[in-house]
């Protein structure tokens, strides 16, 4: 799994997508997009890919599952921690300077945005994540 954000300018100023990415397909299984970048927002694609991998959001069910992630303040805060030790997934720090370790999410976001952000702009969030998920 991987999780990464990034800025996107849409009607009304900036928002962060957040992704999770399944490292041995690269297929994206979580996506959310949000205004505020902070720690509760980054949790959604946590959550969406723990429901689509194990079928349901319970304690201990994504055991086995190791989150590779930067050292954003969303990614080291206690709640996402907490979260992450309740589902039974493996935290997972990139080492520093070394963004080889994050390099399959890397790619998604750089498909994302050539693909949809750099070619269009959203009026709103909701039409943003609405795009996101098509």
């Amino acid at each position: 799994m991987g999780h990464r954000s990034r800025l996107h300018h849409d009607g009304r100023g900036q928002a962060s997508i957040f992704v999770t990415v399944d490292h041995a397909s690269t297929e994206c299984v979580g996506i959310h997009a949000a205004r505020p970048a902070i720690r509760f927002e980054v949790l959604e694609p946590l959550r969406q890919s723990v429901r689509t991998c194990s079928g349901a959001f319970a304690e201990g069910n994504a055991s086995g599952l190791r989150l590779r992630h930067d050292h954003g303040s969303q990614f080291i805060a206690d709640d996402f921690q907490r979260e992450v030790a309740f589902l039974g997934i493996e935290s997972s720090p990139v080492l520093v300077r070394e963004p080889e370790g994050k390099g399959c999410v890397e790619r998604f976001i750089r498909t994302l945005k050539g693909n949809l952000l750099w070619v269009r702009r959203f009026d709103t969030i909701e039409d943003l994540s609405l795009a996101c998920t098509r």
